[in-house]
């Protein structure tokens, strides 16, 4: 495992997952969002290199395995949702969604820790 290409694809995936947070929900905070949809919907294809470049990244870091690289990009994706909502819109994390975010660290670290062929 190439643990460099790995944090350059969370850092990529991390950067990709706070835009599209705000792209999606921003139009329920700020009516600039909801007044111009397809200006949202077009910043889209910029943040679609941020996935790539985090897909292409982890992967990598992976020795070419795609599972590895697709449940840290969910698991970060959760995790930038859980602290978006709460810090914006003051929803706060639930037992469940506590259990959830426990989960999705487990998922990376098996990931991670968890040596294959």
């Amino acid at each position: 495992m190439d643990i460099g290409k790995l944090f350059i694809g969370i850092f990529w995936f991390i950067i990709g997952h706070v835009f599209v947070f705000f792209q999606l929900n921003g139009q329920f905070k700020w009516d600039w969002f909801k007044k111009n949809e397809f200006i949202v919907a077009s910043t889209g294809l910029i943040i679609s290199y941020f996935y790539i470049w985090g897909t292409k990244n982890t992967v990598e870091a992976f020795n070419g395995l795609l599972w590895p690289a697709r449940f840290v990009g969910f698991s970060i994706g959760i995790a930038i949702y859980a602290v978006g909502v709460n810090y914006l819109f003051k929803e706060g994390i639930t037992n469940k969604t506590f259990v959830s975010l426990i989960l999705c660290f487990i998922l990376v670290l098996i990931q991670v820790l968890w040596k294959t062929k």
